[in-house]
């Protein structure tokens, strides 16, 4: 299950155009995570374009749509890519008027801003339409962003079927590997060979080259 969700979290990252390649996927838990997929920025940037935000939704729910499409089932593994989600589609609506509809105006505090004790539902200055409206541009975008992935990961099965395989048997790849099996250059049953080692005690083998400083024999 876990290797399947990650490899749908990494295959999602190399097909959206906006996202940064992936350095490492891993199926060994680390905290409660049960694995990770890391990719790490080229470089800095100082801004996030709407399409950058839409397909940063993608490879968050790549992992969930990944168990649908291979096991027909879903798992609480997708929580926390759920909650990152459901974050992004947020602040596109209500923080950077990225929605057509909804239009680029600010509703209510930023998350981080709201008080101790205090709801951040409670605190908004909108009224219950325009909070039925964001609603369904939630919706909308969470939806869409896991009907692509779902597209994705459907059109290239087999590479998901691959870096799944190769996780399961190795644990872990890193960027340059995973690269190799998406082009097809490195294959799922494909392993490092052991080197021989070296037998304790091994006699050297007789050198037959005569020495300088040696007479040859007499017969």
């Amino acid at each position: 299950l876990t290797a399947y969700h990650e490899a749908g979290h990494a295959i999602c990252h190399y097909y959206c155009p906006t996202q940064d390649r992936v350095s490492e996927v891993s199926i060994i838990p680390r905290g409660q995570a049960g694995g990770y997929t890391m990719a790490l920025p080229e470089h800095d940037k100082s801004y996030v374009t709407k399409a950058e935000m839409n397909e940063e939704i993608v490879t968050l729910l790549g992992g969930r749509a990944a168990e649908k499409i291979v096991l027909d089932d879903i798992s609480t593994g997708a929580s926390n890519d759920l909650e990152r989600a459901t974050k992004i589609a947020r602040s596109m609506v209500t923080r950077y008027g990225f929605s057509d509809k909804i239009g680029p105006i600010v509703y209510g505090r930023d998350e981080d801003e709201v008080f101790l004790g205090r709801d951040y539902n409670s605190d908004r200055s909108y009224s219950e339409v325009i909070a039925g409206e964001i609603d369904a541009e939630l919706r909308s975008i969470v939806h869409g962003a896991y009907d692509k992935a779902v597209e994705l990961l459907s059109g290239h099965i087999d590479q998901l079927h691959t870096v799944a395989s190769y996780l399961i048997e190795h644990e872990k790849i890193d960027g340059e590997q995973f690269e190799r099996l998406m082009t097809g250059e490195l294959s799922a049953d494909e392993e490092k060979k052991p080197q021989a080692p070296e037998k304790d005690g091994a006699e050297a083998p007789a050198d037959d080259t005569p020495n300088d400083n040696q007479q040859p024999s007499q017969e």
